[in-house]
């Protein structure tokens, strides 16, 4: 599956990765050369990255963990370099090449590059705007590592949403935020931006309160008119895009009203999908709600199908049988939305707020929240400091 929608013929994979796993010998050497590690001598102090650390620190965190399992990757199709995938170490390279030896596979391997460990600075997130500007510092903008994230998409999607607002500053134009409710680029940076973090920040969808609706199939959905809006899209892919979901809401309306008697070969179908048989007849839609019942599974006894892309059928496959889940989510949206439109004034003075708590008062005064909703999202920003606040939001 391609990442672009615009990707029409998916290139073929060239290359083959391999896996093999460590040893009981590997963690030996790790054990015996621990205090050369700059991660455990002292020499680095900083936290490093939770989902990507380096080997030493598999070997302290997970004692027990008898072997780890590594991806042997191409570096290209024209080179015979390899890049060892969750084998990243601190370690001196004389180490480095006994542990590279000590796995299965690479004993006779030859070292071109020895990993190496990083200490990286950061600012505090909660000093910059959900544009990436920094508050005291109008024009400057931040982006990437520099603002306490981990990891390449999290750093594109900050320079993204960065560079994009810069240039519409520059041009007197509005800014361009992505919420938490309809992008994951929202959610990362609201996360920064709102409640900042101690350690290097990645994207889980776990982050996400609305990861029901933030799926990779919709992202064309939710996120091509905003791109058109700013003028990264055209108008043929923005049609393209409202012709797709106009299709798929027209196929939906279609298996509503389409009704289907039942035959011997129905109630096969339905018994092999460990369903019971329809009485005197259903709507197609019905049907397509049943757990284990498929688009695809109907196309036998649906003679007016018409003939869809892959694509369309997906959506109309998920938005069916997801509806009930969907529809919830949105009702929380619309919640949401409506926390978000209640706006603080830019001057307000916490202080002079009574009834707000000391930490409430720090934290909405260091922070400045541009919303209802974004101060209720605030760590120490309790629901009863929200009702002293709400007469103040516009």
């Amino acid at each position: 599956m391609p990442f672009s929608y615009s990707t029409k013929n998916p290139p073929e994979n060239q290359a083959v990765c391999y896996l093999t796993w460590t040893t009981q010998e590997t963690r030996k050497i790790i054990e015996e050369n621990l205090n050369r590690s700059p991660l455990y001598s002292g020499v680095i102090e900083g936290v490093g990255p939770r989902y990507c650390p380096s080997f030493e620190t598999k070997i302290v965190r997970f004692p027990d963990k008898e072997r780890h399992q590594l991806f042997i990757e191409p570096m290209g199709l024209n080179t015979e370099e390899l890049y060892i995938q969750g084998f990243s170490s601190s370690m001196p390279e004389d180490v480095q090449l006994k542990m590279l030896h000590s796995v299965p596979g690479l004993r006779r391997a030859e070292m071109t590059r020895p990993a190496y460990a990083i200490e990286y600075d950061c600012i505090d997130p909660l000093c910059l705007n959900a544009t990436m500007e920094i508050k005291n510092i109008p024009g400057l903008y931040g982006a990437g590592q520099f603002n306490g994230s981990s990891g390449y998409e999290e750093a594109a999607v900050q320079g993204f949403v960065a560079g994009v607002n810069a240039a519409r500053k520059l041009k007197g134009e509005s800014a361009f935020i992505l919420t938490r409710a309809e992008s994951y680029i929202g959610a990362l940076i609201d996360d920064l931006v709102t409640r900042g973090t101690e350690e290097p920040y990645r994207m889980m969808t776990s982050r996400s309160e609305y990861r029901l609706l933030l799926r990779q199939d919709n992202a064309d959905l939710r996120l091509t008119r905003r791109g058109y809006e700013i003028g990264l899209v055209s108008a043929t892919r923005l049609r393209e895009v409202e012709d797709k979901y106009n299709a798929v809401n027209q196929e939906i309306r279609r298996l509503e009203h389409t009704g289907i008697s039942s035959t011997p070969e129905l109630a096969e179908l339905l018994k092999s999908k460990g369903g019971a048989d329809i009485n005197s007849g259903s709507s197609l839609i019905a049907l397509l709600r049943r757990p284990h019942v498929s688009y695809q599974d109907l196309a036998p006894f649906d003679s007016n199908r018409p003939d869809l892309s892959p694509d369309i059928q997906e959506q109309v496959e998920i938005s069916v049988k997801y509806e009930g889940y969907i529809k919830r989510q949105k009702k929380q949206v619309e919640e949401f939305h409506r926390m978000e439109s209640r706006v603080l004034p830019k001057d307000i003075d916490y202080n002079q707020i009574q009834g707000l708590r000391l930490e409430a008062r720090e934290k909405l005064s260091a922070i400045r929240p541009l919303n209802l909703g974004q101060a209720a999202r605030i760590s120490g920003v309790s629901p009863a400091d929200i009702f002293q606040l709400a007469p103040f939001a516009v």
